[in-house]
């Protein structure tokens, strides 16, 4: 995972200024994409079968926080 995220990093930081122009300053806050492309990574290499099972895996799984970017102490 440590490699992964290596090559990931760089390939998600770019599009990230872009897309950051295009959220609401109102509103419920929005997912950053960055971490939205980073579960569903998560979800192809583990072939895990849906978004429930995925939210259950983030909740349960420290590994899987780390590589998505989401703290510990927040909820999934």
């Amino acid at each position: 995972m440590r490699i992964l995220r290596g090559m990931v990093d760089p390939i998600l930081k770019s599009p990230s200024s872009r897309f950051d122009k295009l959220y609401s300053d109102t509103g419920r806050p929005s997912i950053p994409l960055e971490q939205l492309l980073r579960t569903f990574l998560v979800q192809i290499l583990y072939t895990i079968r849906s978004e429930r099972l995925l939210m259950e895996e983030l909740d349960y799984n420290l590994l899987f926080r780390w590589f998505v970017g989401s703290p510990v102490d927040d909820a999934v």
